[in-house]
C-alpha cells in the first residue's frame, strides 16, 4: 500500500493553456500545463474524467499513471495527449519535491550548464525580419527561428512568394552574418514541389534547419521532400507519441525532432522521444512556442539533461502576460535559459494570476487563395 496519496486534481484554465495541480495528503503539491492552446477548455474536461483514477493514486508510479490513462480509452490527439502530459509533469514535480531535489536530477542529472533559446521572430518584410534578428543578436541569442512563411505570402504567385521568402532570409543573412543560427520555419504553408524549390535556394544561406516545409499528414511525403533537398529539416511539433515520432525518425528524412512536453506525453513521453533521435543521431528542438512558463520549465528540465537537446525556442517572459500565472519564471540571461534548482520544476502557481487571465479559446479562420479555396497548411 502507498504510504502516499494523490488527494486533489485541481485545473486551471488561463490563456491558452489548461494548468493542472496535483496534491497529496502529504501536502505535497506539484504542477504541469498542457499546451493544446486552441481549447484549453476542452483539455480540462478530459483532465477532470481522469480524476477518479487519480484520487486516491501513489503519484511516485509515474510510469504506470501515463499507461493508465492513455490505454484506458481508444482516443488519441492533442487534447487528450495535452491532459496527460500536465499530469504527468505534475506527478514528476511531486516526485522531486518529495526527495527535496530538482526534476533535473531525477532525470540523470546534467549534460549542459544551460539551455540554449532560440529567440521566435516573425515580421511582414525583409527588413522586419533582419531587425528583430539583430535586436536578438544584441540580447545574447546565438539562434533564432523566423517564421519566415506569413500570410501575404497565401496571395503571391509562386514565382514572387519564393523571391520573397528568399529575399527576406538573405536579408538576414546580410545583417546578421554567419554567426548566427538561424532555423526556418514554414508552417506547413507549402506544397511539396514548392517547398523543394525554395529549399534549393536558400541552402546556400545555411539554415540550421527548414521546419514544416509541408503539412504533417504524412510522414511518406515529408520524407520524399527531405530525400530532394540539401538542408537540415525538422518536423514533429504537432505529434504526440512516440509512435508517430518513431515514424517521422526512421522515415522522415529529418534532422531535428521538436516534440513538445505540453502535448507529446509529458516529461516521461518525451525524454523517449529524445531517445529515439538520439538513437539516430537527430538532434532535438523542442517546439515551446506559445508554451507557459510551466511547460518552459519543463523543457529546461529536460534540455539540461539529454545530450541531444540542441536549443529551445523561446519568447521572454519575464513582466508578460505569461509570468502572471506563476510567482517566477525561469530566468533567460544572455540568450540561455537557466534550470531552477529548487526542489521539482521549481514553479508555483499564481492563483489571482491565473483567475485574471482569460481563457483565449481559437477560432476557425483558415487561409484562402485568391478563388476562394483553402490553402494548403
Amino acid at each position: 500500500m502507498p504510504t502516499t496519496r494523490i488527494e486533489s486534481v485541481e485545473t486551471f484554465p488561463a490563456g491558452g493553456a489548461l494548468y493542472v495541480r496535483l496534491t497529496t495528503d502529504t501536502g505535497i503539491t506539484g504542477i504541469g500545463e498542457s499546451t493544446c492552446f486552441g481549447w484549453p477548455g476542452a483539455v480540462g474536461e478530459v483532465v477532470e474524467s481522469f480524476r477518479d483514477y487519480l484520487v486516491g493514486a501513489d503519484p511516485f508510479d509515474v510510469e504506470a499513471h501515463w499507461l493508465h490513462l492513455y490505454r484506458t480509452l481508444c482516443f488519441r490527439g492533442m487534447v487528450v495527449g495535452g491532459a496527460i502530459s500536465a499530469i504527468d509533469q505534475a506527478l514528476w514535480d511531486i516526485k522531486a519535491r518529495h526527495f527535496e531535489v530538482p526534476v533535473w536530477q531525477l532525470l540523470g542529472g546534467r549534460s549542459r550548464r544551460a539551455v540554449r533559446a532560440m529567440k521566435v521572430i516573425s515580421g511582414h518584410s525583409a527588413e522586419e525580419v533582419a531587425t528583430a534578428c539583430a535586436d536578438a543578436v544584441r540580447a545574447g541569442y546565438t539562434a533564432v527561428k523566423v517564421i519566415l512563411f506569413g500570410h501575404e505570402h497565401h496571395g503571391m504567385r509562386q514565382a514572387q512568394r519564393i523571391a520573397d521568402l528568399v529575399g527576406r532570409f538573405t536579408a538576414i543573412r546580410e545583417t546578421v552574418g554567419w554567426e548566427l543560427d538561424v532555423g526556418i520555419e514554414l508552417h506547413r504553408n507549402m506544397a511539396p514541389g514548392d517547398s523543394v524549390l525554395l529549399c534549393e535556394e536558400i541552402a546556400p544561406l545555411r539554415p540550421l534547419f527548414v521546419e514544416d516545409p509541408i503539412p504533417p499528414d504524412s510522414v511518406y511525403a515529408f520524407g520524399e521532400v527531405a530525400k530532394k533537398v540539401r538542408v537540415p529539416m525538422a518536423a514533429g511539433e504537432r505529434n504526440t507519441t512516440i509512435w508517430e515520432f518513431a515514424e517521422y525518425v526512421e522515415q522522415g528524412g529529418l534532422a531535428y525532432v521538436r516534440p513538445d512536453v505540453g502535448i507529446a506525453g509529458g516529461i516521461t513521453h518525451v525524454r523517449k522521444i529524445c531517445a529515439l533521435a538520439e538513437a539516430r543521431h537527430q538532434g532535438v528542438l523542442p517546439h515551446a512556442v506559445p508554451s507557459g512558463p510551466v511547460a518552459t520549465a519543463a523543457h529546461v528540465h529536460l534540455g539540461i539533461t539529454v545530450p541531444n537537446w540542441e536549443a529551445q525556442e523561446h519568447v521572454e517572459q519575464e513582466n508578460t502576460a505569461a509570468s502572471a500565472v506563476v510567482k517566477s519564471v525561469v530566468p533567460l540571461v544572455d540568450g540561455w535559459l537557466y534550470p531552477p534548482d529548487a526542489p521539482g520544476l521549481g514553479m508555483e502557481l499564481d492563483e489571482a494570476g491565473l483567475a485574471s487571465t482569460p481563457v483565449r479559446t481559437l477560432r476557425v479562420g483558415a487561409p484562402v487563395r485568391e478563388d476562394g479555396s483553402v490553402a494548403i497548411r
